[in-house]
């Protein structure tokens, strides 16, 4: 006699993976209301600050800027994934060496949607398995647009708006190069740093920032 799963999860398993990818095709056309991560930060007291604007309401500059901040392989990626990048990881740890990141704008959005902060292994396996989901339901310009909305810039500040309105006193339309390049800078330790009191590291990462933005050229064609 054959072994057979319960009824009951059979449905549990079908929602499971159907529901992620009901979600990130909704998403593609509606704002995300909110993520785990600014209910995390809420629940540890930074408080909740967003406002949710749309792409041509955002200086291209921003774009540009976090495409040679964190991802400069953005426009040309397959899947969501920077395949060298990743290579060069698998060659380090090989190597004995201590491997660096490889996240791509598309995986931090497919994490920032769905799970948490982070890196256990079950994380990044959900990660690397929603990455792809979001890839190939959105336009690049959409997984952008998400992202400038929903990416901690700073305590409990969260999207390009929040953050040029908190920072600069001006809307997201209207950021120079320079505010860009600092808002960029600051994502991987919002917690930390400031584009608006801007340390010596931050301020030299902004300048390299710009000087990259004019190098990648062509490379960042799909931030407009």
């Amino acid at each position: 006699m054959r072994w057979r799963l319960p009824r009951w999860l059979k449905r549990l398993l079908l929602v499971l993976l159907l529901a992620p990818p009901a979600l990130i095709l909704v998403f593609r056309f509606v704002p995300v209301p909110v993520t785990p991560l600014m209910l995390l930060r809420a629940a540890q007291g930074y408080g909740l600050q967003k406002d949710w604007v749309s792409y041509d309401r955002i200086d291209p500059a921003l774009a540009r800027s976090v495409i040679a901040s964190e991802d400069n392989r953005f426009c040309e990626q397959w899947l969501g994934f920077d395949f060298p990048a990743l290579r060069g990881q698998v060659t380090a740890a090989l190597e004995g060496d201590r491997p660096r990141g490889a996240s791509t704008i598309t995986m931090q959005v497919a994490k920032n949607l769905f799970l948490w902060p982070g890196r256990d292994p079950l994380r990044k396996v959900l990660e690397a398995w929603l990455t792809p989901q979001v890839a190939l339901l959105w336009p690049r310009r959409r997984v952008l647009e998400v992202y400038l909305n929903i990416v901690e810039f700073g305590p409990g500040l969260y999207g390009a708006e929040a953050a040029s309105q908190a920072f600069f006193n001006r809307p997201a339309a209207n950021l120079t190069d320079a505010q860009a390049a600092r808002l960029a800078v600051v994502l991987p330790n919002p917690l930390e740093w400031s584009a608006s009191q801007p340390g010596p590291y931050v301020q030299s990462r902004a300048e390299t920032i710009r000087r990259r933005v004019g190098q990648l050229g062509e490379l960042t064609h799909c931030a407009g």
